[in-house]
């Protein structure tokens, strides 16, 4: 079992708990870093181990979210409503990824996401012009439904159903990151040139990889949507995808449980510093800026990156030298 699976799974354990200590932390809010830290997740895919920056994942958090909420509002009462909406929701996100990426893919650095930006708020656009979007109101009041036999209209039983997902599309990820797809993409980042000598085609690898991003990123839309019942133009906004790269940098580029710390770190902070309002942006920029400048790797990379150069420390360190023999130990020789 490795050391990432069991941090997991006392992680998993922790959250069990959240509902039977009710006043010390709230489950609504661990649902919320849930989502947003699924979405981290998707967007570190396509940062931390492609190399790819996307100002574009708004718009997959937001075009599943829409197709969701929309879909339960119609079919909510079915018994396979929430699946088929969920799934739906998804698949749209990918699709839009597909679109996107696309277009973009063939360019490099900063031209890429500039178009991924440009492409997004096109999206944004459509989400203000189609009626079936809500237009500046969104999508309220969006039903629950039920999971193979499960009411969701229970916020502990939607609590347990987000915990349970969340754990799916994380493990997805993970599992991702660690495979041999994954390892083309993290040499695909670290030399593109090399990765084509050796008979890769990097251009559909990346395409591949904002593709996957972008129906995790929907994924995590999908779920925000039910837990919240609501999706608004701000789930498709560019705040929305420069918050999510704030997120991972924050928590750690390219580490597993960077996004998660990331997560956490915004949504606790947007959630306890509510009281002084648009201030705390300003808090956030602040410790944005600190982390930046003397934390570059992130809260988990520095972590990793202590532990790594204290192995490193303890085997260049010296043998012990034996102890010196005694005297008589000395004569008997």
């Amino acid at each position: 079992m490795s050391t990432t699976f069991k941090i997991f799974l006392v992680l998993c354990a922790a959250a069990l708990a959240v509902p039977f200590v009710p006043g010390l932390i709230y489950p609504v809010f661990v649902m919320k870093v849930m989502c947003y830290g699924l979405f981290a997740c998707a967007f570190n895919l396509l940062l931390g181990f492609t190399g790819l920056v996307s100002f574009a994942h708004a718009a997959f958090l937001g075009s599943a979210g829409y197709v969701t909420g929309a879909l339960m509002i119609r079919f909510g009462s079915h018994p396979l409503g929430m699946p088929a909406a969920f799934a739906a929701g998804i698949a749209a996100a990918a699709l839009v990824g597909f679109a996107i990426g696309g277009l973009a893919i063939r360019r490099r650095g900063i031209y890429f996401a500039m178009i991924t930006l440009a492409l997004s708020q096109i999206v944004y656009f459509l989400a203000v012009q189609f009626r079936w979007t809500g237009g500046e109101d969104g999508l309220q009041g969006i039903p629950r439904g039920s999971l193979f036999g499960l009411d969701l209209t229970s916020d502990t039983t939607m609590y347990y159903v987000t915990l349970a997902l969340f754990a799916a599309g994380f493990l997805f990820v993970d599992r991702v990151v660690h495979s041999p797809f994954g390892q083309i993409l993290q040499a695909v980042r670290d030399n593109e040139a090399r990765a084509v000598s050796l008979g890769y085609d990097a251009d559909r690898f990346k395409l591949l990889a904002f593709v996957l991003s972008a129906g995790v990123a929907g994924y995590a839309g999908a779920l925000k949507a039910l837990v919240f019942q609501l999706v608004s133009l701000n789930d498709v906004s560019l705040h929305t995808s420069t918050e999510v790269v704030l997120m991972t940098l924050l928590g750690g580029v390219g580490t597993i449980f960077g996004p998660l710390v990331g997560a956490a770190l915004v949504v606790g902070l947007q959630n306890y510093l509510a009281t002084i309002g648009d201030l705390v942006t300003v808090v956030i920029g602040l410790i944005f800026i600190v982390c930046v400048s003397f934390f570059r790797r992130g809260v988990v990379g520095e972590f990793l990156h202590l532990r790594r150069r204290r192995a490193e420390r303890a085997t260049r360190r010296p043998a012990l030298r034996p102890a010196p023999e005694t005297e008589a130990a000395a004569e008997a020789a």
